[in-house]
């Protein structure tokens, strides 16, 4: 959810009220719309204050002048953009989320004419996605304001550009993947007493007003397929399991979809294996995977992609209880194979196992990409700032981590050898669901890669990017929604219909 933001586009040379934006370079040169709308002593006024401030326009910074003399405007704020080599790197959603920080609860018009950047329709789509996504905030159980809250109205902008027509359907078009975004980070926030595995379900289920086909199958058509890997994990809570298919069919008839599998764990104790106490509230979070699955499905939806795209997503409650599954268990999976349990709370790859597996065989996808909160040694591994990318297919891999380095959601991609495949293997059954402490990450995506079959493949572990999340420039928030933009950035640019 998102105070209230509205965003609309105007031509350079526009007035009205408010605060008024400006951009420069570290060497504090206006853009020509910039100088005019400041007037003739627009450029000593920013010179003299920058002098006081020491601001020095350095990237991702700002200068305010309360009541600027000659200015029509209440406030005139100057963002800076940095060097030369920042500007020709320019994070043009990261850009529009630190503006829109600096006007936060006001009216503002934002020129945004940069010297020395080019500044299409594109560009102000991304500023303005960039707006809205900081913009967020989930206080929906919030029952008291604090007190300089309960006068703050919404934020009002109008964003001044060359060709403002062409820019505001560029972002009118973006605003679908921004609400895509918000959707998602919506689930990962909220309580496991609330979005418990049917109420995820329902809310995916809204989908269909997209055009969305949704199947949910509940208790009883996961017994008749026989998912007794993912049953096994559900059957110590009173929540019932769910697996929801969504099917966006908007590329040629019949051809094999992108398949997009999301872990659904809704909130995970560990199980028998419980974990500890401190911390345990973030795993109401473990469902990041899912989460982003369906915003990306969302997000596909809201453009009609032309391209045929599967998303599957498994939802558990991982409980103790006196009828839990316990480590020594040996679990017949979808597949058939069977799986030693050695610790519960290695539940997540249970889940994806038959969750995969019929994808694998219903949809006969032509690439597949699962995204699970799956291990804390990726976080030992990479931190808060990047995923985990194991995959069986080096294209597929190149084109996640193109996608990944477009849209700032970054992937690493991880080894995959044989010794952790081996480090699997049961005495007692064909595998164990752990290959113990030593690259856990890694033997759990090993875990997950016997159930693909020849499918090309790849396993974000996004553990440390989709809950209690970095704080950036567009994002404040505790689920960052991690996911939604990467796929759908790799559906646009590989395998969308041209």
């Amino acid at each position: 959810m998102t105070d209230k933001i509205d965003i609309a586009f105007g031509p350079l040379g526009q007035g009205g009220q408010g605060d008024l934006v400006v951009f420069v370079g570290d060497d504090l040169a206006l853009g020509s719309p910039a100088r005019d709308a400041l007037g003739g002593a627009g450029t000593d006024l920013v010179a003299k204050a920058a002098g006081s401030e020491k601001f020095k326009g350095r990237s991702l910074s700002a200068l305010i002048l309360p009541a600027p003399a000659g200015v029509s405007a209440d406030r005139l704020v100057v963002v800076g953009l940095g060097s030369e080599s920042d500007r020709g790197k320019l994070d043009w959603p990261a850009l529009g989320g630190f503006t829109a920080a600096k006007v936060s609860g006001r009216t503002a018009r934002i020129i945004l004419d940069l010297p020395g950047v080019v500044t299409g329709p594109e560009q102000a789509a991304s500023f303005a996605l960039g707006a809205r996504l900081r913009n967020y905030t989930f206080d929906r159980y919030k029952t008291k304001k604090k007190p300089d809250a309960e006068d703050k109205a919404g934020t009002s902008l109008t964003i001044l550009a060359a060709d403002h027509a062409a820019a505001s359907r560029e972002a009118e078009a973006a605003r679908g993947l921004a609400d895509s975004v918000i959707l998602a980070r919506d689930l990962v926030n909220e309580p496991p007493n609330v979005l418990f595995p049917e109420e995820f379900a329902n809310r995916a289920n809204a989908l269909s007003k997209l055009g969305v086909e949704v199947e949910i199958l509940d208790l009883a058509k996961l017994k008749a397929l026989g998912m007794g890997a993912l049953l096994a994990v559900a059957q110590g809570s009173v929540r019932e399991p769910r697996v929801v298919i969504m099917r966006w069919n908007g590329g040629v008839s019949g051809e094999a979809p992108v398949a997009f599998i999301g872990k659904g764990v809704v909130f995970d104790s560990g199980g028998v294996s419980i974990k500890p106490g401190a911390g345990m509230e973030d795993m109401k979070g473990d469902m990041g995977g899912a989460a982003a699955v369906v915003g990306a499905m969302h997000a596909l939806a809201s453009r009609k992609a032309r391209c045929n795209v599967v998303g599957a997503i498994g939802l558990v409650e991982n409980m103790p209880d006196g009828g839990s599954y316990r480590p020594s268990d040996i679990l017949t999976s979808m597949s058939g194979q069977t799986i030693e349990v050695i610790n519960t709370d290695a539940e997540g790859r249970l889940v994806l196992a038959d969750v995969i597996t019929h994808i694998v065989r219903s949809a006969k996808p032509k690439a597949m990409v699962d995204l699970a909160t799956l291990t804390g040694a990726i976080i030992v591994a990479l931190g808060q700032d990047i995923a985990g990318m194991f995959s069986n297919d080096d294209t597929l891999a190149e084109n996640i981590r193109a996608a990944g380095e477009a849209t700032g959601e970054a992937v690493w991609r991880m080894p995959l050898i044989p010794a952790y495949d081996k480090a699997i293997d049961s005495k007692f059954a064909d595998m164990k669901n752990t290959g113990g402490r030593h690259g856990g990450a890694a033997t759990a995506a090993s875990f997950i890669k016997r159930y693909v079959e020849d499918t090309p493949w790849a396993h974000l572990d996004i553990a440390g990017v989709a809950m209690s999340s970095t704080s950036n420039e567009i994002n404040k928030s505790w689920g960052a929604g991690w996911g939604v933009r990467l796929l759908d950035r790799l559906i646009r640019d590989h395998y969308e219909a041209r």
